[in-house]
């Protein structure tokens, strides 16, 4: 068996491999990322791809399986990444106040032998919010280190109306889809 490693320093994506039983050792990549698609989807396996290489290249092992992810929020054709500042999340927050948006991860696993790479969507709907709730979430300061400025697994989540798709994959981390990848590789 390949040792996994996982080519990030999210703490949200080692809590959902550790919640699954999973064995792994973290070395988060130091890649400077590199965007040259338009498309979410397209961008996060791009991004999935190069933190994972980076990381599998430094190591030179043939005796592990490198897990890269990279995860992007996209609203009306429009990305959003992690916020530069309260203002910017608090855009951020009135965007998506009452509307659906979309999440999308991209995950790159590697071998010595073979490659993958693929994405998940999902879609979130919120809740309206008022300038109350979001100038609450920000200063919780929450918002300052997640794409779209909220992470569901915390204090957001009282701002969801609904999901259609993985709730890992808005979290940060598609499981059911790269444990049953790592099942075929």
């Amino acid at each position: 068996m390949k040792q996994l490693i996982l080519a990030s320093g999210s703490p949200r994506r080692k809590e959902i491999l550790e919640q699954v039983g999973m064995t792994f050792k973290v070395i988060p990549s130091q890649v400077e990322e590199v965007i040259t698609k338009e498309i979410p989807a397209e961008i996060v396996m791009e991004l999935s791809r190069q933190k994972a290489m980076d990381v599998y290249q430094q190591l030179g092992d043939e005796s592990v399986i490198v897990l890269g992810a990279d995860t992007v929020v996209a609203y009306d054709g429009k990305i959003l990444g992690k916020p530069k500042d309260k203002q910017e999340a608090r855009e951020m927050l009135a965007m998506l106040s009452g509307e659906k948006h979309f999440v999308y991860t991209g995950v790159t696993l590697v071998t010595n032998k073979e490659e993958k790479t693929f994405y998940e969507e999902t879609m979130v709907e919120f809740y309206p919010l008022s300038e109350g709730e979001m100038e609450a979430y920000i200063a919780s300061g929450e918002s300052m280190d997640k794409a779209g400025a909220y992470g569901i697994q915390g204090k957001a989540a009282a701002f969801i109306k609904g999901i259609c798709g993985d709730y890992y994959n808005v979290v940060g981390l598609p499981i059911a889809s790269v444990m049953r990848n790592l099942q075929k590789m």
